[in-house]
């Protein structure tokens, strides 16, 4: 068998990794740097990120379809958004804006999301033709997935807490995290350039074969269930952590255990799906998930230790939702759709709309509580942050399970 290395798999886990560090994280780290750094509302940034999510109902489409169009001179596409989203970024977090905080937090996320969108539908294209050269059996998606989400959790669990490395040695926290990434931007891109252009050459048949296909539909629905509880709780992690625990200083490592247990566990969660099928080992792991939120609703001042369990296994949990899914979405579109460029336009819509949505349904609330950050607050305001950050997922990804349950998913498929 041809080594990982000759296969180019490194360059797949390095370019998840750099996408993972422009999604997830920006949730956790953004919206506390601009309540702390320039007072801007709970109320308005929540806004902000959902409208600039309602951009997106129009735009991802869209640069699927522009994907599919400059796939002939796809490296230099690839190229240039991966040079937006590094200096968007730069921006976001290493200038101090030019103009109101609330705009330039606007524009500079803009420029990231819209870079990240188009960098995700590609590689994801691209990830459906390598996992058929890989293995024409079906399992060269699972191989594929394990080295890409692999690589994606440690992504994020370094851009989780690069900001408290530098902040621990007495340098700017969040333009440390700024150079850093645009850093990983470059060598990602190096790394994974032989593999642009050589994307499936089949005509685009546009949406309509992934929306008129019933199993696509679901896995797409499952898909927005199952990523609204991890959306809700990043959203909420540094102020659950600092408030409700009252540990402050214990974010970094809490985020890096959870996101370490993730990047563990990914690999024995896809072991596990080829012996008993992705789709039990998914529904295992959606028990857990569950499981693990329902004991951090009993959480107060001083359970430190607790959450770090609870870490540990919604972390390892969320190991599974980041490569079994993908996989199993990745092999349908395959069946359904092998140009693939708009079923993961509609996969990368789905996945950030609920971490807009969490974020517009929740700062507001939590405002409306009374909760400020870094402040004392009172009981009621704590046990909304509470209701909010451990009952409400754990209700999300019930929904979940009972639809990937109701999903009618062949191994083979």
């Amino acid at each position: 068998m041809t080594s990982a290395r000759a296969q180019n798999l490194p360059a797949f886990a390095v370019f998840a990794g750099v996408l993972a560090a422009a999604g997830l994280p920006i949730y956790i780290h953004a919206p506390k740097f601009y309540v702390d750094e320039y007072a801007v509302s709970l109320a308005t940034l929540g806004t902000v990120l959902f409208a600039l999510r309602l951009i997106d109902v129009v735009q991802d489409p869209l640069l699927g379809r522009l994907a599919e169009a400059l796939r002939w001179v796809q490296g230099l596409a690839v190229g240039a958004a991966v040079a937006v989203m590094a200096v968007a970024m730069f921006g976001l977090f290493a200038v101090t804006p030019p103009i109101a905080p609330i705009w330039w937090f606007a524009g500079m996320l803009t420029l990231v999301f819209s870079s990240f969108s188009f960098l995700t539908i590609n590689f994801y294209a691209r990830g459906v033709a390598k996992a058929s050269e890989l293995d024409q059996s079906g399992s060269g998606h699972l191989r594929l997935a394990r080295w890409r989400e692999t690589g994606a959790l440690i992504g994020v669990c370094i851009a989780s807490v690069i900001p408290a490395g530098f902040e621990a040695l007495g340098w700017p926290p969040f333009a440390g995290f700024a150079v850093v990434f645009a850093i990983f931007c470059g060598i990602a891109a190096m790394m994974i350039r032989p593999e642009w252009g050589r994307a499936i050459e089949l005509e685009s048949g546009g949406f309509g074969p992934v929306l008129r296909d019933s199993v696509s539909r679901r896995l797409l629905l499952v898909a927005l269930a199952n990523a609204a509880p991890v959306a809700v709780t990043s959203t909420l992690f540094l102020f659950f952590v600092e408030s409700r625990l009252e540990a402050e200083g214990w974010e970094g490592p809490l985020l890096l255990l959870f996101f370490v247990a993730a990047a563990a566990a990914a690999g024995p969660w896809g072991m596990l799906a080829e012996r008993i099928g992705s789709k039990r080992a998914l529904l295992c792991a959606m028990v857990l998930s569950i499981v693990a939120f329902g004991f951090a609703l009993t959480l107060g001042a001083g359970d430190t230790l607790p959450f770090a369990i609870i870490c540990l296994a919604s972390g390892a949990a969320l190991g599974a939702d980041m490569t079994l899914l993908p996989a199993i979405f990745a092999r349908r579109m395959e069946k359904v759709a092998p140009n693939a460029t708009e079923g993961f336009a509609l996969w990368s819509f789905v996945s950030k709309f609920t971490l807009a949505f969490a974020a517009v349904a929740l700062l507001p609330t939590l405002e409306a509580a009374g909760f400020v950050s870094g402040n004392q607050n009172s009981a009621q305001a704590l046990w909304t942050l509470s209701l909010l950050y451990a009952l409400v997922p754990c209700v999300l990804k019930l929904v979940a399970l009972a639809l990937l349950a109701a999903t009618p998913i062949k191994e083979d498929q």
